[in-house]
């Protein structure tokens, strides 16, 4: 069980990187803070939304605020898959191969326009987003942590684009929106002014990213909260209006983003209560609607709100959440 001491800490630095990049990005709080997290808890995040909005400011915004490296793909139909994960290439001089690092060798990388790219350059973000590493003419290279790949991709504009498989879709940890500012949210943008997030200061360093990242993994879940994540994702896959539910990945980004839920909220437990708050989140990309939902204009949201209240909360004793009856 982790100490106290040390979740009020940790609850501080997140609170400090959210404030940081909330100076920059109006009126987007809850999206900052989801962005985070995830970060903390090592998942990776896709932002579907209009042009404008913010997404890439976001990214580099969140980079300057904990001290780490960041790379950015613009992704169009020729970039190539060695354009990301890197290429080897011949030196005349020294009459060996030298590797060039790709643009994924970094900490944060912004996937700008993902589905602009084709299926076989999407690809290359597989091995790095899943094993943390990238394989190069048989060489295996680990990536420097932290990594967080953030992707984004325009819900309306689909001529030249490539929709992302369910394989790709999957390695996302949450799926987010950003959405229009409030108006006077949007008038503390003006009066920002485009060179505003130059001026952001580091937040934390990159030591302190990775010491809150084992203090989210400490963070204690009890048997009855994973049973209630179980549940919750196999109602996914036993819905009439799903056709293809949750894979098991989609329980285990619901407890990893649950725990440094809990953390930001000064708990070293988790609750059922966060599971249910961040299930949208976590879920909505991993569902395909059936057709008669989508005809019903049903969402993944929709759906999964329905079957949240299908799903009954568990009542559990405060020391069970805390585990202190399994400590005694």
């Amino acid at each position: 069980m982790i100490e106290q001491s040390k979740v009020d800490a940790s609850k501080a630095r997140i609170q400090r990187i959210v404030a940081s990049v909330d100076t920059i990005i109006q009126g987007k709080h809850d999206v900052v803070e989801l962005v985070v997290l995830a970060l903390l808890a090592s998942g990776h995040v896709l932002l579907e939304d209009l042009p404008g909005t913010g997404k890439t400011t976001l990214v580099s915004t969140l980079a300057r605020s904990v001290q780490v490296d960041f790379s950015r793909i613009q992704f169009t139909p020729d970039v190539m898959p060695s354009d990301v994960s890197g290429f080897s290439i011949y030196n005349q001089k020294t009459r060996e191969f030298e590797f060039r690092p790709g643009a994924v060798m970094s900490n944060l990388v912004l996937a700008d326009e993902i589905n602009r790219a084709s299926a076989k350059t999407q690809s290359a973000l597989l091995e790095a987003m899943e094993e943390r590493q990238v394989t190069v003419d048989g060489v295996t290279r680990p990536l420097s942590e932290p990594f967080m790949v953030l992707a984004t991709q325009n819900p309306i504009e689909q001529f030249g684009t490539y929709p992302l498989p369910e394989a790709q879709l999957d390695r996302f940890m949450a799926k987010l929106s950003m959405g229009y500012p409030e108006f006077d949210s949007e008038v503390a943008v003006l009066r920002l002014g485009v060179n505003a997030k130059r001026s952001v200061k580091p937040a934390v360093s990159r030591e302190e990213v990775m010491e809150l990242r084992e203090a989210v993994g400490q963070v204690f879940a009890c048997d009855m909260v994973l049973r209630y994540i179980v549940q919750i994702v196999k109602a996914t896959r036993d819905d009439k209006e799903v056709l293809v539910g949750s894979s098991p990945r989609g329980g285990i980004s619901l407890l990893a983003l649950g725990r440094a839920w809990a953390l930001s909220r000064g708990r070293g437990y988790l609750l059922p209560d966060d599971v249910k708050t961040l299930a949208p989140a976590v879920l909505r990309h991993r569902l395909t609607l059936s057709h008669e939902a989508k005809v019903a204009g049903r969402t993944a949201d929709d759906v999964i709100a329905s079957l949240l209240g299908g799903v009954d909360v568990p009542r559990i004793d405060e020391a069970d959440l805390r585990g202190e009856a399994q400590d005694a």
